[in-house]
């Protein structure tokens, strides 16, 4: 299949919206995380938009794909993209993180279209292993796609999942790594670098795609390939940029884990408008 430029128009749009809706509710919790959350949203709006198998009105459709967001603490994004695809109303985004919400500062499953809960780092992709697993011995077609930070996969448990993924050769299975080079403490590759990423997947028996997070072309390109490989898992490893979409943001490790003021939040907002 062939995106056309009207599909890609349309699902960069999409993605310019959901940065949007961000900047709102976490202005509006006064807490959150807006860094990550900007720089994975074209790779989740190209998943939810247009790639991913799921119904908004049947959340628990069992051949349904599945999707962890496992760096958790970026939940915003994929409450927007919940939104966006008719799960709930955008008027409920203004309860992030409210007492009573089911809008938390990490996801669970009070939400609909969560999956499961996340945010204690570096145990998502076994969940997500756990999920691909199930689907082989329920025998079921459906795919199973997790996003991971760079920061994240400094943990151990990470590199456990990978291996196993790879021994039971776990095809259904779709990494998404959002690298875009910083974490709460700075930049990765002085917290702890990550390099060589591409070879050390590789290693570990995975399929490997190396994009530009950005652009959508490339991303819907990459789960198209990712559904053709068989016998082994796939990720891919996408370049970011922290922040992206709001130029004071961009590659500022400040915002990893600070919402705006309400100068900054309005200047984010006319950017975005």
């Amino acid at each position: 299949m062939e995106y056309t430029q009207e599909k890609i128009n349309d699902l960069e749009q999409k993605a310019k919206r959901i940065r949007l809706l961000i900047i709102q509710m976490i202005a509006k919790a006064g807490s959150g995380h807006p860094g990550g959350s900007l720089s994975s949203t074209d790779l989740i709006a190209a998943l939810f938009f247009s790639e991913l198998k799921h119904d908004p009105k049947n959340p628990n459709w069992p051949d349904r794909d599945r999707f962890h967001m496992s760096k958790g603490h970026c939940c915003p994004l994929w409450y927007a993209v919940l939104v966006g695809t008719g799960y709930f109303s955008e008027e409920k985004l203004l309860t992030l993180r409210q007492l009573g919400s089911s809008l938390q500062g990490h996801p669970d499953r009070r939400t609909p279209g969560v999956e499961s809960a996340s945010g204690s780092l570096g145990q998502g992709l076994s969940v997500a292993l756990g999920m691909s697993l199930a689907a082989r011995i329920d025998r079921k077609d459906y795919r199973v796609y997790v996003l991971m930070g760079d920061g994240e996969i400094q943990e151990g448990n990470i590199w456990e999942a990978a291996m196993a993924a790879a021994h039971y050769k776990c095809d259904n299975l779709c990494a998404i790594l959002d690298y875009n080079g910083f974490q709460i403490d700075g930049k990765t590759c002085n917290v702890m670098n990550l390099e060589p990423i591409v070879d050390k997947w590789r290693a570990f028996g995975w399929h490997t795609i190396e994009i530009n997070g950005h652009k959508m072309k490339e991303i819907l390109s990459a789960y198209k390939e990712a559904k053709k490989i068989k016998g082994k898992p796939t990720i891919i490893i996408a370049h970011t940029i922290k922040g992206k979409g709001v130029s004071f943001m961009e590659n500022v490790c400040d915002f990893h884990g600070r919402a705006p003021t309400q100068e900054e939040s309005q200047k984010a907002l006319k950017e975005l408008t």
